[in-house]
């Protein structure tokens, strides 16, 4: 049996070091791990990745040159202060492991002395902390959360301190696992009658007539006998579609599709009757959605592999769901690495693209039409103010709200916004556009 906390590592290593990202990293792992072990190391990576910076601001306290240890041995004592300060493992076991595992790789002296000081005064890291608490509320959150300090400072601004920490503070709790019925298929109920029968246990969604929420931890290899049946689609994602309200017979531009959860999702509304182009320009993701598209069994949806803004002539659709490409610092629960990818500057490149792509496709919006613009990012760049410029460059368009009843708790002023401190869900934005008759 391979050593779960050696596992563990490797993928830390996998996700800093090569670039890989923590959920397909994960799923890459083919080692015969029961499922305790499979949580457990879960746990301990999803955590170390979430609290990475909190781990390197305690670490720093107790190494004399922090410079010059091996990307091997830096996440061994990640992962040991974690153990320590965070899962109920003993504070014994984590040392030994964590020096068994170093040997004959690294620094087993080093990571020992480490571990064993910080062991010893966890009360020292407490009153630091304390002490920045006094000075900067802002600070403090960011250590603590382990989130950046300047996305915090921005948070405040829009939600207050208490506001802000509850945000970062929901970012690193385990968001639950939600699936959408392939209603095309089946219903809800029975989804829920299958899944129970195999030992998984969920709930209907509070909003989404589709989805099912959870409980616990489950690997997507335990989904396999419902196939085709049902996706993971988390509910605010769902919503999205909602909003776009598609209706049977219908001709709809999917501007941004792959991997397919909207797209398919549009197919369900729509009875799997109309005609849905979806276009994504990345030729990975492309296939990842004709994967989708034939294993729920949709047919209404033709597939073009390009960049939407060049895209040649597509004639004019009654609806445009334009998800588009950005930092996607509202799914931090779900992918925690994202929170260290990007700097402040970063929104405003993504706002320049995201202008680009809206004024592109809603050139291909009729008469009368419906342009819904979305991103799973809780910033203003993003979302408001992409609307306010493009609808000043675009007076032949405006905001409409939406008819349906369980999305109004969602919305201000025409914007949709969904937040995991809130709502339990992504954080994600949407607008709905008409083009005047």
């Amino acid at each position: 049996m391979p050593n779960t906390r050696a596992l563990a590592l490797m993928a830390l290593l996998e996700i800093w070091h090569r670039g890989g990202k923590p959920k397909t990293v994960l799923e890459d792992i083919r080692a015969p791990l029961n499922k305790r072990d499979r949580a457990f190391l879960m746990e301990l990576v999803y955590g170390v990745v979430r609290y990475r910076e909190t781990l390197d601001w305690i670490l720093k306290k107790f190494l004399k040159k922090p410079t010059g240890l091996s990307p091997w041995t830096c996440n061994n004592l990640r992962t040991g202060t974690y153990q320590i300060l965070f899962m109920r493992v003993p504070k014994w076991a984590a040392i030994n492991e964590a020096v068994e595992i170093e040997k004959g790789r690294g620094r087993p002296a080093v990571v020992n002395a480490v571990l064993q000081r910080l062991s010893r005064d966890i009360d020292r890291i407490q009153a630091d902390l304390v002490r920045i608490k006094e000075k900067d509320d802002a600070r403090h959150i960011a250590i603590s959360t382990s989130h950046p300090e300047w996305l915090i400072r921005r948070w405040i601004m829009c939600f207050g301190k208490e506001g802000a920490r509850q945000l970062a503070e929901a970012n690193n709790r385990v968001s639950p696992m939600t699936l959408r019925v392939n209603t095309l298929r089946v219903g809800r109920d029975e989804i829920a009658e299958r899944i129970r029968k195999i030992g998984i246990q969920g709930k209907p969604t509070r909003s989404s007539p589709d989805g099912i929420t959870l409980e616990g931890f489950h690997h997507f290899r335990e989904l396999s006998r419902i196939r085709g049946l049902a996706v993971v689609q988390d509910e605010a994602s769902q919503l999205i579609t909602y909003l776009l309200d598609p209706q049977a017979g219908e001709r709809i531009l999917d501007a941004c599709a792959a991997p397919g959860g909207k797209t398919t999702h549009i197919a369900q509304r729509m009875g799997d009757r109309g005609e849905i182009v979806a276009v994504d320009a990345d030729e990975v993701r492309i296939n990842l959605l004709r994967e989708n598209l034939s294993a729920l069994g949709v047919t209404s949806v033709k597939v073009i592999m390009a960049d939407i803004t060049e895209l040649s002539h597509g004639g004019f659709f009654d609806r445009v769901l334009l998800d588009a490409p950005c930092s996607s610092l509202g799914v931090i629960r779900r992918n925690p690495d994202i929170k260290y990818r990007h700097r402040e500057e970063d929104l405003m490149r993504f706002k320049i693209k995201q202008m680009r792509l809206l004024n592109s496709v809603s050139g291909l919006v009729k008469s009368g039409g419906t342009l819904l613009y979305s991103v799973c990012s809780p910033e203003p760049e993003e979302g408001e103010e992409v609307i306010e410029e493009f609808l000043k460059v675009s007076p032949d368009f405006y905001i409409i709200e939406t008819t349906v009843p369980f999305l109004r708790g969602f919305m201000d002023k025409g914007f949709f916004r969904t937040y995991p401190h809130r709502d339990d869900m992504d954080g994600f934005f949407g607008v709905r556009l008409c083009r005047r008759a």
